[in-house]
Order: C-alpha cells, then sequence, then structure tokens
C-alpha cells in the first residue's frame, strides 16, 4: 500500500481527497502547513506527496527545495487555477508534476497512479527486472535504473523519477531527435495530459543539475520547433 502525504491549509481539501484516496487504496496523511510536513518526513518518508503551493509557516516552494536536498521521491504539486508562473517555477525546482485548482480528484488519481508506476518501473521489480533495466553507458555518462543511479564524468547527479526518464530516453539513441510528444509519451502515462511548457522545463531542470557537476556539460541539445537530442561525446 502506497503512502501518500497530502499537504494543505484547505481542510476541505484534505478531507475530500484523503477520502477518495484511501477509497482507492492508498494509504494517506494529511498535513495543514509545510512545516509539519517537514518535521514528518524528517522522520519517515512518503511515498508520494501532494503539495499545495501557497500555505502559512512553509510554503510548498520551500517544503519542496528542502525536500529535494535529500529525496527523489515523486512530488504533485497544487496550483491556483491561473497562476502559471507557480507552474513553470514549481517544475524547474524540481516537481515531478502539477494539478491546478480547482481540480477532478479523479484526475489527481490518475497523476498519482501514473508516477507510481513509473517510480515502480525504475526501482524494479523484486521478482525480476524490468525493461530496459541495464546499466547504460553513453560517454561520460551512467544510468542505473535498477538503483536509479545516474554519475556523469563519475560524479553522483541526483535527479526525479521524471528527469531520470527523459535523461534515459535521449541517451539511448544518440544522435536521433525526440520530439517533446515523444517525450510526453516517455515520461507521462497516455492518459494524462501535459502541455510542451512542462516538458521544458523539466529539461532545463534536468540541464541545471548536470551543470551542476560539470559547468560546461552540453550533451543535451534543443532544436527549436523539433524536440531535443542527445549528443554522445
Amino acid at each position: 500500500m502506497s503512502r501518500i502525504a497530502l499537504v494543505d491549509d484547505d481542510r476541505n481539501i484534505l478531507t475530500s481527497v484523503a477520502m477518495t484516496l484511501e477509497a482507492e487504496g492508498f494509504e494517506v496523511e494529511t498535513y495543514n502547513d509545510g512545516q509539519a510536513a517537514l518535521e514528518a518526513f524528517e522522520k519517515k518518508l512518503p511515498d508520494m506527496a501532494v503539495l499545495d503551493i501557497k500555505m502559512p509557516r512553509m510554503d510548498g516552494m520551500d517544503l519542496l527545495q528542502r525536500l529535494r536536498k535529500k529525496t527523489t521521491m515523486p512530488v504533485i504539486f497544487l496550483t491556483s487555477k491561473d497562476d502559471e508562473i507557480d507552474e513553470v517555477l514549481g517544475l524547474r525546482m524540481g516537481a515531478d508534476d502539477y494539478v491546478k485548482k480547482p481540480f477532478s480528484q479523479r484526475l489527481l488519481v490518475e497523476r498519482i497512479r501514473a508516477l507510481l508506476r513509473r517510480q515502480e518501473a525504475l526501482n524494479g521489480d523484486s521478482e525480476g527486472e524490468v525493461e530496459d533495466s541495464k546499466v547504460l553507458a553513453r560517454g561520460q555518462l551512467s544510468m542505473d535504473p535498477l538503483r536509479h543511479a545516474v554519475t556523469w564524468k563519475g560524479q553522483d547527479v541526483s535527479l526525479t523519477v521524471t528527469e531520470f526518464l527523459l535523461l534515459q530516453a535521449l541517451a539511448q539513441r544518440p544522435g536521433f531527435v525526440k520530439s517533446r510528444d515523444q517525450l510526453m509519451d516517455v515520461a507521462y502515462d497516455d492518459q494524462v495530459y501535459v502541455d510542451d511548457r512542462t516538458i521544458d522545463s523539466h529539461i532545463k531542470r534536468l540541464r541545471k543539475k548536470m551543470r551542476m557537476v560539470d559547468s560546461e556539460f552540453s550533451a543535451i541539445e534543443t532544436l527549436y520547433g523539433v524536440g531535443y537530442r542527445y549528443n554522445e561525446e
């Protein structure tokens, strides 16, 4: 049973979403501010967190920033209906996905299930290895799906589930272009709609992380109007 943490200062949302998720078979923990959630996470991390952005004591952005220093667990942001800045900023800070308020609880459940499936696929199965589980080596890059481990020039790089899947998709075929639609199919469930901005934000975050270990990293090339390409050195 997967443990989902809901963090939102709206008690109506906490109550209704928790009831829906529990009916779907999830174990749910609720928190009404980021500070309370952080204190609980320091003792034991959930399998996934769903965070509101605007909260008292500690908002969702601050909580995500602290979480990304020590974990790559999947995170979904709940954003205001018209606040695109929050969506883009959240993705660039390391969120895996976002859902706009007011939202369909069925949509949120689908997003949660999709992220958990991707996480489980990367972690492997105790009864057997998943497809594409072999270590991928491309020049200075090494990716181990079963350990969710990435190194560049021998240095560890901590990636979220989404970032790992995007880099893996690009690196599997160096020199070949992947369109945004193709990358969406890799990183997201077919029934989950995302837009181009989401993929672009994840790629920017991925490049930033790679450049933290190598300031001259340039293996991911943007082909404007076409997509992205991994160039093997």
